[in-house]
């Protein structure tokens, strides 16, 4: 019994000290942890980083917002305006074509006839890109750059050489019309990814090269044709073409490797279905085809009249229109209603094509008229882009819906230009009158599509 009891003894003192031991190790623990949450290091940031998803970068996945800015984006800004430069701004520049050949080059050819020409261009730079368009979708814009650039640069060294009415179609008309088209939807089809708020500003300062090279283009050849001939003439420009093209190629990068909406049919037939666009598609086509009937005739215009510094009055439209494919665009850009700016500069183009036949005599009302007409008339073609893209929901279809709208223009200036060459003869103010109606018919259309799309947005379309 002894024995038991002090065996008894023994395990209770073992069990008391074990329960002690428990308990100070457990106070240990505690301090041990307290001391760790005030005392802590500081978490590795480069273990963070690596951890956090890094954010979308400017030139990111398909989806991010537009960087609005940054050293790519306006690299795309300078390439569109080379492209717009060398594009619409041989066609701002073919009224002192028009007049050369019909004086000079080809004497037994008519205004209407030689108009062809132009026109041809024109119709070909708008018209192409309705294939050109979804190409651009597919495989993006830099392949088509370079083809833009070879054939353009190659049109114009040819049209150095032409003698004959045909030559002259098949090179300035045709080779530099569908380059043109394919280097038109490249300037207009990069750019809005890259911008959301300054989007209209960015359009329209790459539309203003057209501006820029409708007022170059003519002074050289106006100076230059004299002292070293047609031939060189043409070809000086041919060079500074391949000069500023060299530069959209080497900058023209597209936001997205691929089409942002993946994989998808090369025209989307669905588009044509939307009615408000295809009725901002007819006011593109009213619109170019009494837009440029000025662009082409201004100079047979002044001197038939008497007026002096008829070769001069080309310049002061394309003058005008700098700061009209620049100054609207900003205000589109602050009102975020680019269809409301559009059909006030339309509504003020076809007041000014009117008031037109009021202009007889007067050299500086001549002038006058030219800048302001130039200037309401450069924002038509600087915010058809902007509108296109505001009606567009999806921007993977961008390219093939301007190519759509440019091919409307195409039909216009098919159209347009060789019907007031015809007229003007015998009636210059049946010209001017058929001017001022048909950029009325387009202002009438553009508002039927505004208020067409802004119930297709209350639909929830």
């Amino acid at each position: 019994m002894a024995d038991q009891n002090e065996r008894g003894q023994l395990l209770s003192v073992h069990s008391m000290e074990d329960h002690k031991s428990d308990m100070e190790s457990a106070a240990k623990s505690v301090d041990a942890d307290s001391y760790q949450n005030t005392q802590a290091p500081q978490p590795d940031l480069e273990q963070v980083k690596a951890e956090k998803p890094a954010p979308a970068a400017p030139n990111g996945p398909p989806g991010g917002p537009p960087p609005n800015g940054g050293l790519t984006a306006w690299l795309q800004v300078l390439g569109g305006f080379f492209m717009f430069w060398n594009t619409w701004g041989l066609i701002n520049a073919f009224g002192v074509f028009q007049t050369y050949y019909h004086g000079v080059l080809l004497p037994n050819k008519d205004n209407s006839q030689i108009a062809w020409i132009g026109t041809l261009t024109s119709f070909l730079l708008c018209g192409s890109p309705l294939a050109w368009g979804p190409i651009f979708d597919l495989i993006g814009p830099q392949i088509l750059v370079c083809i833009g650039t070879f054939a353009v640069v190659f049109g114009i060294m040819m049209t150095s050489l032409c003698t004959e009415y045909w030559q002259l179609c098949l090179a300035q008309g045709i080779v530099c019309g569908i380059g043109g088209g394919s280097l038109f939807i490249c300037s207009v089809g990069v750019l809005p990814p890259y911008f959301s708020t300054k989007r209209s500003a960015a359009i329209g300062i790459a539309a203003s090269g057209s501006s820029f090279g409708g007022i170059i283009y003519p002074i050289i050849f106006h100076e230059l044709n004299d002292r070293i001939g047609f031939g060189w003439t043409v070809r000086l420009i041919g060079f500074l073409a391949l000069a500023m093209l060299s530069v959209s190629c080497a900058v023209c990068k597209p936001r997205f490797k691929k089409s942002p909406g993946g994989v998808r049919k090369i025209f989307d037939v669905a588009i044509l279905t939307e009615v408000h666009f295809m009725v901002f598609n007819l006011a593109t086509f009213f619109g170019f085809v009494g837009q440029y009937i000025p662009f082409f005739f201004i100079e047979q215009f002044a001197g038939e009249h008497g007026i002096g510094l008829a070769f001069w009055m080309l310049i002061f439209l394309n003058v005008g229109s700098i700061p009209g494919r620049t100054l609207p665009s900003l205000v589109a850009d602050k009102s975020q209603k680019p269809a409301h700016v559009l059909v006030t500069t339309t509504i003020g183009a076809m007041i000014l094509a009117f008031c037109w036949i009021a202009i007889r005599h007067s050299q500086a009302g001549l002038i006058v008229w030219c800048l302001l007409y130039g200037f309401c008339s450069g924002a038509f073609v600087s915010l058809q882009a902007t509108v296109i893209t505001s009606m567009t929901n999806n921007m993977a279809t961008i390219g093939t819906r301007f190519g759509i709208n440019m091919f409307s223009a195409a039909l216009g200036i098919l159209i347009g230009s060789p019907v007031g060459g015809a007229i003007f003869p015998s009636s210059w103010p049946g010209a001017q009158s058929f001017c001022g109606a048909t950029l009325a018919a387009s202002v009438v259309c553009i508002i039927a599509a505004y208020f067409l799309h802004q119930r297709s947005l209350k639909k929830g379309v």
